[in-house]
């Protein structure tokens, strides 16, 4: 069993106030920050106040690249050439790198967005343009992706260090997929229910996927999402329940 987790949420995702409050809420609770680009929500100060705070926490900090598409914040899957999504990544890797350096700190890790994710973890076309981007820019950066996915398995092959993730408020499918944001029951809305699921990946290496069966994944770090109206009730729950099966919070360190 796991001693230890990395509990990462997506973040700099606000627009007004209340979301700022929402999610300065959530970052004493988790141990990796993934930050949006500005391209899908946020923008540079939003990036820059985000990675400030975070870094003050001690937290790991990570760029969130995700499709230019801030109309369906990211979530809609987009016809996509390799190339395309290369430079993409590259674009927001270097616009987050530069303003994590203006506040004294260092990209540690990079978490695709939305539907790039998704598809990236599906088409191995789009995973080696994803890996090659972050190959490119910064060979010591971690990539995460879901647990057994194309993305690993792109990573796994240029010889990136990278993190599988699972995802403690989304249900899984019986292939380890993540059901869809279409689906009435893709995401987890109680808290109880989350941390459950979030012990059973990290502790036993399965989570029971919508048809009742139970799946292998392997998680070496577990998402949250910033957005959701309780998500720091969320990231302050999963952490007790960790906790408390003797479990610690820990950030996954940068490659070499």
């Amino acid at each position: 069993m796991n001693r230890s987790i990395d509990l990462n949420c997506d973040l700099g995702e606000y627009n007004n106030e209340e979301g700022e409050q929402r999610e300065t809420a959530i970052l004493p609770h988790v141990s990796s920050a993934n930050i949006a680009c500005g391209l899908h929500a946020g923008d540079a100060n939003v990036m820059r106040k985000t990675m400030r705070a975070a870094a003050q926490l001690g937290l790991a900090i990570g760029a969130h690249p995700s499709f230019d598409d801030r109309a369906n914040f990211g979530r809609l899957e987009l016809p996509v050439t390799p190339d395309e999504v290369y430079e993409l990544t590259v674009y927001q890797i270097g616009a987050a790198a530069a303003i994590a350096r203006s506040v004294g700190q260092m990209l540690n890790h990079v978490k695709p967005h939305g539907a790039l994710y998704n598809m990236a973890a599906r088409d191995r076309q789009l995973a080696d343009a994803i890996s090659h981007a972050v190959r490119d820019f910064d060979s010591g950066l971690v990539l995460f992706g879901l647990s057994g996915s194309q993305l690993i398995g792109a990573a796994e092959s240029l010889g990136l260090k990278c993190a599988s993730e699972a995802f403690a408020d989304r249900r899984y499918k019986a292939d380890g997929t993540l059901t869809p944001r279409s689906a009435s029951d893709a995401l987890i809305h109680d808290v109880q229910e989350a941390a459950a699921q979030a012990l059973s990946m990290v502790a036993d290496g399965v989570v029971r996927a919508s048809d009742g069966s139970e799946v292998r994944v392997h998680a070496e770090t577990v998402c949250i999402h910033g957005d959701a109206p309780d998500a720091a009730q969320f990231a302050r729950e999963l952490g007790k329940t960790l906790a408390e099966a003797g479990i610690k919070l820990q950030a996954i360190e940068r490659g070499v």
